[in-house]
């Protein structure tokens, strides 16, 4: 019996009502009845061919342990003891009439076997076959179709040989310049036949990744006219991956130029669309990146390119200043362009938030333009639905994405900021510590004149006030080691400081466009604004400092960011400071780490002294208010060790405390550093002059006598202190 046809069940009309099988008794003449029965009528034949019929015997729909089946793997036991349950359910005529049928098919195909010399069908070799030798037969026949397409010998050689080379390991160096000489001499010449299969496209991305420069432009020159297709595959895009990462200049040409007046259709493409973005972002020129760019502003910049080289510019408020007869033409093509990815939910494009700060810059502030293109940056709120601020978050990790939100924060009003800032809620983190995002959080430190908002929005996250003082501690620490996100956490005590921001960083020149617009969008004084915003974050900033300063003490950074948060914040910062002082405690000259041995330690330990910072203008330094009173605490914990201090590297600490204002034990400094006058003149470098009178008035080849050069070499704070002594 096949599988999945099911087996005749008797009808209840044949029981009778007491449940009790009544055996019929043998009839006369029921031979010729059965086979009058069982004569089957004349069917035409069957245009299935073997193939279609062995999958039609493998697959079934019914359930093979539901009508008594387990397939033809079965044992003999279990078919015959299969065979022996269901006779024993039947009468003795019924038994006889199935006997009659079985010997019936088996003459029928005995007799087609011989006359015609066919071979049995699926259906009628049932019991001849397996259900493994029906799969050895599908394997068969898929291998011959597989051998029938074109080069299909050489995708087979070339793929054992990938096999070989992707392994990292147990493939000698030799081994490999073989494999790769032999896989090249297969595929070339032959690779637009491999790239646009899914299988062998892998081996011509191997083929590159050993490959010298030379064959890659081979492979390059082969595919010429065929970048386009193969962006838009499915498989073969990577390939465009690999070329561009390992090919020089003249690859990079080869491909991108077969993108150009095509932007449109593979921006909107869901496979091509990625590598556009990824070659317009990583791998194009600043040439190419324009004459890209330039497509979105309209068909005729597709068309037409510009003949003169170096002279292709995307910047479109400078387009529209040679032609303003084309102005709103190309405004309502690029809104277009834009619309369509962002209904799309195609927002990450680098080449998108490019084109949508040339859209916004292009607009007139506050003109109907920019309001509209303003209101579709926001958020959309449904009932019951959270905000979709994917848009937002997107445009904050691409240079000229948070150019834009910065812009948007800048113009907009007061409940447009607070829409803005929320787009962010559970993410500021993650903008502090990156490179672009985190102009967004200066952004609207710098101009929002909620400061309750501001503050809560982004140092409430970064600070949280419900974690516990270790996790708060090890979270700060991690944010001021960070280069970006340090800025947003000392913007409110070091807003103009040069030091605080990266050197060649586009963040002063964007903040201070911002200042400018500031002036005419915000009420709020930007001093009182940096007062109110150092205050909510003084607290959890000096508890931090309390609990462990050395571990900031440990690097520039975190020196730094002591002196800033010690001079400027608000509040209680006894606790704090004497946390500071403790790191004085010791010897400085041993052997154990100590925070005089350190150049930002001791500039960190003579600004707190001082109590202020050195006006460049005046050449003084400009206390704060109120006094720290660091001086008086600092040096309890020196006393003992003047001598290491004032000769070693702290010697200007000790300058500090001599020159501090307001501190009652200068004449006890003073009085000791009288006491070791020798030790100081040995530290300045006068005592090895005075050893070597003979040689002064002799020059070097630099052109310096001996004695500048000693004094060079010697300590610079012990000179100053001498003077200070006379």
């Amino acid at each position: 019996m096949a599988a999945g046809i099911k087996r005749k069940q008797a009808t209840d009309a044949s029981k009778p009502s007491n449940g009790v099988e009544v055996k019929k008794a043998k009839v006369e003449g029921s031979k010729s009845f059965t086979k009058r029965e069982f004569v089957e009528p004349a069917k035409k034949p069957s245009k299935r061919n073997e193939a279609s019929e062995l999958e039609e015997l493998v697959e079934s729909d019914t359930c093979e342990g539901e009508h008594g089946f387990y397939g033809f793997a079965a044992k003999e036991n279990s078919e015959n003891d299969t065979s022996v349950s269901e006779d024993s359910d039947l009468s003795e005529s019924e038994k006889e009439v199935k006997d009659q049928k079985r010997d019936v098919n088996k003459a029928k195909v005995e007799k087609k076997t011989k006359t015609s010399g066919a071979k049995p069908t699926s259906l009628e070799g049932l019991n001849l076959s397996t259900s493994k030798e029906a799969h050895a037969k599908q394997k068969a026949l898929s291998k011959e179709r597989k051998a029938a397409k074109p080069n299909a010998d050489e995708i087979a050689r070339s793929k054992k040989l990938w096999e070989r080379l992707r392994l990292k390991s147990h493939v000698g160096l030799e081994e490999r310049k073989k494999l790769v000489v032999e896989l090249f001499d297969i595929v070339t010449g032959r690779v637009k036949d491999f790239v646009f299969k899914h299988d062998s496209v892998r081996v011509i991305q191997c083929a590159l990744k050993y490959s010298n420069m030379e064959q890659r432009k081979m492979i390059a020159t082969e595919l010429k006219g065929e970048f386009r297709a193969l962006a838009e595959s499915r498989y073969a895009k990577f390939l465009i991956a690999k070329l561009l990462e390992k090919g020089d200049a003249d690859i990079h040409e080869i491909i991108i130029s077969e993108f150009y007046g095509h932007v449109r259709r593979l921006i909107n493409h869901p496979e091509a669309s990625w590598i556009l973005d990824d070659t317009y972002r990583s791998m194009a020129s600043p040439e190419q990146k324009a004459i890209l760019l330039r497509e979105w502003y309209g068909p005729e910049f597709s068309i037409f390119k510009t003949k003169t080289e170096g002279s292709v510019s995307s910047n479109l408020s400078k387009i529209l200043e040679q032609s303003p007869e084309k102005r709103q033409p190309i405004l309502n093509h690029l809104q277009g362009m834009i619309n369509q990815l962002v209904q799309k939910k195609l927002t990450g494009f680098t080449m998108l938030h490019d084109a949508m700060l040339q859209y916004f810059l292009a607009c007139k502030p506050g003109s109907s333009e920019a309001s509209e293109f303003l209101e579709h940056l926001k958020p959309e709120a449904k009932e019951g639905e959270e905000q979709d601020s994917d848009l937002l978050k997107n445009l904050a990790f691409t240079k000229s994405g948070s150019r834009l939100v910065c812009l948007a924060i800048a113009h907009g009003s007061a409940k447009d900021r607070k829409l803005l800032l929320r787009a962010y809620k559970d993410t500021m983190e993650l903008l502090a510590l990156d490179a672009n995002a985190h102009h967004v959080l200066l952004a609207a430190l710098s101009i929002i004149d909620d400061t309750r908002l501001s503050s809560k929005s982004i140092f409430g996250e970064l600070l949280p006030s419900d974690a516990s003082a270790v996790t708060l501690h090890e979270k700060t620490i991690s944010l001021v080691n960070n280069l970006e996100a340090r800025t947003v956490l000392l913007y409110p005590f070091a807003a103009s400081a040069k030091w605080l921001y990266p050197t060649n960083s586009p963040t002063l020149s964007l903040l201070a466009e911002l200042h400018a617009i500031r002036a005419t969008t915000s009420k709020k004084d930007p001093t009182i604004r940096l007062q109110e915003l150092a205050k909510a974050i003084s607290a959890p900033l000096l508890s931090t400092i309390a609990v462990g300063p050395s571990d900031f003490a440990n690097s520039s950074f975190g020196c730094q960011f002591l002196t800033e948060v010690l001079l400027s914040a608000e509040g209680d910062k006894a606790s704090a400071l004497e946390a500071v002082a403790d790191l004085a405690e010791g010897d400085p000259s041993g052997e154990a780490v100590h925070i005089a041995k350190s150049p930002a330690g001791c500039r960190l330990l003579k600004a707190l002294v001082q109590g202020g910072r050195f006006d460049a203008t005046t050449k003084k330094v400009v206390s704060v208010e109120p006094k720290l009173g660091f001086a008086d605490m600092l040096w309890k914990r020196v006393s003992g060790w003047v001598k290491e201090w004032a000769t070693g590297n702290g010697s200007f600490v000790i300058v500090g405390l001599i020159e501090a204002d307001g501190f009652d034990a200068k004449d006890e400094v003073v009085a000791a550093l009288r006491k070791m006058k020798d030790s100081l003149v040995v530290a300045a470098g006068d005592g090895a002059i005075k050893d070597e009178g003979e040689k002064k008035g002799k020059k070097r080849k630099g052109g310096m006598d001996d004695e500048k050069n000693k004094e060079s070499k010697g300590n610079a704070g012990a000179r100053i202190l001498l003077q200070k002594l006379e």
